[in-house]
């Protein structure tokens, strides 16, 4: 019997799965269905994956396999699979018909409960009756915790990922609703005309035609929530992640709300705020003698403004902080200062720009490079040669050349300089030593 044609209750689990499994966990988030797609094929044979969550602003769908499927299943369709998960009351791994990429189809799913992340898995034809114990379901609670993890932890290179793909999503919808709202509008004004007979009909068309306009503005505000959050919702989920950190610390923590009619805060800015005023708070309780802990935030319009302060006499350590901030800070354009004064406390400040940059020509070539090909770009920003570049990201030479050729591909330039210069211009830098 081949491997493919045995249960899933009957594949035994690889000696080295979990090594496999450490593969899947550590490369580009950007990546991860493809990874755990392939670790998975052993146990079910699917033609399809999707692993979608909220949590990730800029692509809550991750995907691998059918373009057929994946590339044409909606942010809806899983939320509506989601909630039916939700509401059954059967709960763990479990197959399923329901509409996916505009059919009905024969699924696979499972809810992690503890991140809220959704499993979809679309089998084979030929592929065994489901197991519901099947070790796929054991692995994916790893998987989510770990994609959720990464999105808390808020690392420069997710954030400037996440940041290109919320612009182009943006883009895309904002483009395709202006272009059917134009369509639409101005066949609901043919149709409206006194001009043409039966009524019947212009009446069927129009109504046609006002539930489409109804259906686009509904996606587009389906996108800006996923994209945004209320700037109190996020302060509020700061103050939740924060309160059993800081609970047994004895340090008496006063939080600072920002004006309620401030304005909502996209998605990668919330979760990269909280991340950064979590490390300088944790921080801050770490010294001594520290009695009270301020945290504040605002919104002037235009930025989110953090503020952390706390009555220390002891020198905060602002070379170490800058060290472990400076990176999601500068992903995000913002500005980072320190106020540490000996006898009278510490102060953190950071300011937070919420209306992205102007658009720049090479933005769309430099959203399509990943993790690793980003740190590469950075050390050809400074004109680092590839033995260098090897030495500083702990791989070989080889794989340097192989990530700069894919650089200037994607980039459609001919020579480092000219790769650098863009990296530069974008505001992309070296990171440190891996």
């Amino acid at each position: 019997m081949s491997r493919s044609e045995q249960t899933p209750a009957t594949t035994p689990w690889p000696t080295d799965s979990m090594a496999a499994l450490r593969d899947v966990l550590s490369g580009p988030l950007i990546e991860i269905a493809a990874r755990f797609s392939a670790w998975a094929t052993p146990y079910f044979s699917h033609s399809a994956m999707i692993i979608f969550t909220r949590e990730c602003t800029g692509r809550p769908r991750k995907v691998s396999g059918d373009e057929s499927i994946v590339g044409h299943v909606s942010i809806r369709e899983l939320d509506a699979l989601k909630n039916h998960v939700q509401n059954s009351e059967r709960r763990g791994f479990d197959e399923i018909g329901h509409r996916l990429a505009g059919a009905e189809r024969r699924l696979a799913v499972l809810l992690d409960d503890e991140t809220d992340t959704l499993l979809v898995l679309v089998p084979r034809t030929n592929a065994p009756q489901f197991d519901p114990c099947n070790a796929v379901g054991a692995a994916f609670g790893v998987v989510a915790t770990s994609i959720r993890q990464q999105v808390v932890q808020a690392s420069p290179a997710y954030l400037a990922e996440s940041l290109a793909a919320s612009s182009e999503r943006a883009r895309a919808i904002t483009e395709m609703v202006d272009v059917h709202v134009d369509t639409l509008t101005s066949l609901l004004s043919t149709l409206r005309s006194k001009d043409l007979d039966d009524r019947r009909a212009r009446d069927t068309a129009s109504n046609t035609a006002s539930a489409a306009l109804i259906e686009l503005r509904t996606i587009e505000e389906a996108n800006r929530e996923l994209a945004q959050e209320a700037v109190t919702t996020a302060f509020a989920r700061l103050r939740g992640e924060l309160t059993p950190l800081l609970g047994r610390s004895g340090v008496d923590v006063e939080y600072v709300d920002p004006p309620a009619d401030g304005r909502p805060v996209p998605g990668e800015i919330a979760r990269a705020a909280r991340a950064v005023v979590r490390t300088v708070a944790l921080a801050c309780v770490a010294q001594s003698d520290a009695q009270r802990l301020r945290i504040a935030w605002d919104c002037d319009g235009a930025n989110l403004l953090l503020e952390v302060r706390n009555d220390a006499r002891q020198v905060l350590d602002t070379d170490a902080l800058a060290q472990q901030l400076s990176g999601r800070v500068h992903t995000l354009r913002g500005e980072l200062s320190f106020e540490s004064i000996s006898g009278w406390g510490s102060r953190v400040s950071i300011t937070i720009p919420l209306d992205p940059p102007p658009a720049r020509p090479d933005e769309q070539l430099l959203a399509g490079l990943n993790r690793r090909e980003r740190d590469v770009l950075g050390y050809l920003a400074t004109g680092k040669r590839n033995k260098d570049i090897a030495a500083y990201l702990n791989i070989g030479e080889s794989t340097v050349k192989y990530h700069v050729a894919s650089i200037l591909k994607k980039l459609d330039v001919r020579t480092r300089g000219e790769a650098g210069a863009l990296g530069m211009e974008a505001g992309i830098r070296a990171t440190e030593r891996a």
